[in-house]
């Protein structure tokens, strides 16, 4: 097969992976069920007592939403794409949809001091899956060459390095849950707050703002 029938524009890849993120961001309300008041319970004390899930649901929300807002720009950096980078893209797209699962456990028994650390080191690992699948997919259309030719090296380093570090503090809260599981809950509510900034923009060897010899 000639190289140019192997590669293919991403307009469906995107539009199947928005597909996958809008069910995998709907999952996370689904979980979070209505509670039952028997006899003389207090409603508003039930859904107080739901906290948990609600902290779960808004911290994977904005993972998930943090993933396709980058997803969309990250895919505007790449000009073809091949079988292997397809099948990273759906190694990534089953982490997120996994996403909702961990995140009902955890809100489920974060209040539990027996369970407590076994679920929220459930959802650290479920917060390292899709970090994999996005560094995985960006080291694998680089080297491979899927980027835009135009795209200023430096840009692209910068970027490398950046989606290598951000796997730093998922393995760190995955690790320090084995300590203490509150303070790896902090990590991971620091990385939510640290992913709304917005990403850098694209540099470009033909733009006249960014020429090629300029360090950053």
């Amino acid at each position: 097969m000639a190289d140019t029938e192997s590669h293919s524009h991403t307009g469906r890849i995107e539009a199947f992976s928005d597909g996958v993120f809008a069910i995998a961001i709907t999952l996370l309300i689904i979980e979070i069920g209505v509670p039952e008041v028997h006899g003389g319970g207090d409603l508003t004390d039930k859904l107080t007592d739901l906290w948990p899930q609600y902290i779960a649901y808004v911290l994977s929300f904005f993972m998930i939403g943090i993933y396709w807002a980058n997803h969309h720009a990250l895919f505007r950096l790449f000009h073809s794409t091949d079988h292997y980078f397809l099948m990273l893209n759906i190694f990534f797209l089953m982490a997120v949809a996994f996403l909702p699962f961990p995140t009902a456990v955890v809100g489920e028994y974060l209040k539990d001091s027996v369970h407590r650390d076994d679920a929220v080191h459930f959802y650290a690992l479920g917060l390292i899956l899709p970090a994999m699948g996005w560094v995985s997919l960006w080291l694998y259309a680089r080297y491979r060459g899927l980027l835009d030719p135009d795209l200023d090296p430096k840009y692209c380093d910068f970027l490398t390095r950046q989606y290598l570090f951000s796997q730093v503090p998922y393995w760190g809260a995955l690790a320090v849950s084995f300590v203490y599981a509150w303070a790896a809950m902090a990590i991971i509510i620091g990385m939510a707050f640290l992913y709304t900034l917005p990403p850098r923009r694209p540099r470009y060897l033909s733009d006249q703002n960014y020429p090629p010899n300029v360090d950053d």
